[in-house]
């Protein structure tokens, strides 16, 4: 049975990235290889990915010699460094869907590139990457940045059980 997984801000072919998140490669290359067996090493072929923005800061064709070593099904939900590309782009980079806008999964969680407000109220869980290394207060939100998950996807049921209470007495 296919799983689901979620990651977010790879940040392919971006150099800086390495000092700004204090990220434990020597340079670039090393990153991507690192990123992609990690992937991989997670995801098969017939399993699903979002992806919540911030992939690759790389040309088309580097971009989409990235995009096919990926196993699984590609959802890209386009992140504030994606969106100097059209949908297009990402759809022929390889993705095989592309959303400019945040969606609903399994109508309890609301994946987005940025953290959205989310008051306590609210009957989601905002699964969200953009701020790295930083995690936000409360049971609202799930980080899946690849700081956040030593570059490995997190599949939907290791979200769910960390955030859906256990009401079931011993």
């Amino acid at each position: 049975m296919p799983t689901t997984y979620f990651i977010s801000d790879h940040h392919f072919g971006h150099k800086n990235i390495i000092d700004f998140e204090n990220r434990p490669f020597a340079d670039v290359d090393e990153m991507s290889e690192a990123m992609i067996a990690k992937w991989n090493a997670v995801v098969r072929k017939e399993d699903k990915v979002f992806h919540l923005g911030d992939f690759s800061f790389l040309n088309k064709e580097r971009t989409q010699s990235i995009v096919s070593q990926l196993n699984g099904y590609k959802i890209l939900i386009m992140g504030n460094h994606d969106r100097g590309r059209a949908r297009t782009w990402w759809l022929d980079a390889g993705f095989d869907e592309v959303s400019e806008y945040p969606l609903i999964y399994m109508n309890f969680f609301f994946l987005s590139h940025e953290p959205m407000y989310m008051n306590k109220q609210m009957p989601y869980l905002n699964v969200h990457g953009h701020i790295h290394g930083q995690k936000y207060e409360g049971r609202q939100y799930y980080n899946v940045s690849v700081e956040q998950l030593d570059y490995t996807p997190v599949s939907f049921e290791q979200i769910r059980d960390s955030v859906v209470v256990d009401e079931e007495q011993a």
